[in-house]
């Protein structure tokens, strides 16, 4: 074997290595702020909502500008208002927040482009409002502090699943342009493993969400209905990567990326976990 395949498969160990390690310290570091709920949990989803809201708008370019940093002061607003309650009806929020990008727009012009200022408002609404719903989750009345764990069940099982499955038995592409790795086989693994993992989970917690096994069917296919929207938000980060030639969000998780690398499909999983689960449950 040659120095540099030797090299090359040291570098593969170690970056191996070094992801799972971080993944560990994420899932110890999400484990507590959960369990601790409240405002611990409340201002951590509002911490990481601003830090994923700052890696997408770096790739417009208006990360440090006025139109970004308006969209961080309304990321705090929205989470102070999920905790107070000062505005009834939040979507007077968004309207006030779009008077005010397109103020920035109109006053300032031609600083921006308009796919910048569009960029702004989407990135409040895409990172801050759909994280907040692990946070809403959590403090539903009836088992919240159970089913939060739902999100990941159907957002990071369902990846690991995937990639598994695909590894072994991957033939049929699902997205050759935008995820050329990702196989149909790995799809469909990762949508029953985690309905498997979100059921194994909740025969072992049932006695305490007092709960009967019609309950762990029904969540368990809500499960399964995130892990394949799951793989919609997955390719839909993948893709604005594509068109903008980055390979990762962000480096604030080692081996991993960034916070949108590492929640892009939390972020998109976790509105439908709260949906299905309120109604539904």
């Amino acid at each position: 074997m040659s120095d540099n395949n030797i090299k090359s498969n040291d570098s593969k160990k170690s970056g191996f290595v070094q992801r799972l390690i971080s993944g560990i310290v994420l899932v110890a570091i999400l484990l507590v702020i959960i369990i601790l709920g409240g405002p611990t949990l409340l201002v951590s989803m509002g911490i990481i909502s601003i830090i994923g809201m700052w890696e997408l708008y770096k790739v417009f370019n208006v990360h440090k500008k006025i139109a970004g940093i308006f969209g961080y002061i309304f990321c705090a607003l929205y989470y102070a208002n999920l905790q107070f309650g000062f505005l009834r009806e939040t979507y007077l929020l968004f309207v006030i927040f779009l008077i005010v990008e397109l103020a920035i727009f109109v006053f300032s012009y031609p600083n921006y482009k308009t796919e910048q200022i569009m960029a702004v408002f989407f990135g409040l609404f895409y990172v801050a409002v759909m994280i907040s719903f692990i946070y809403q989750t959590r403090c539903l009345p009836n088992n919240g502090a159970f089913v939060v764990w739902l999100i990941f069940c159907c957002s990071w099982g369902a990846d690991t699943c995937a990639y598994c499955v695909g590894m072994l038995f991957g033939k049929h592409k699902m997205s050759p342009k935008l995820s050329p790795k990702k196989s149909v086989e790995g799809a469909i693994g990762g949508i029953v493993g985690a309905a498997l993992i979100a059921a194994i989970y909740l025969i072992i917690v049932r006695n305490f969400m007092n709960i009967v096994w019609l309950d762990i069917v029904i969540l368990s296919a809500i499960v399964a209905v995130g892990a394949f929207i799951s793989i919609i938000g997955d390719l839909a980060a993948s893709a604005i990567k594509r068109f903008y030639d980055i390979k990762d969000y962000g480096k604030l998780i080692p081996g991993h990326g960034g916070i949108l690398d590492r929640f892009d499909s939390v972020i998109i999983t976790a509105p439908i976990i709260y949906l299905l689960s309120f109604y539904f449950v």
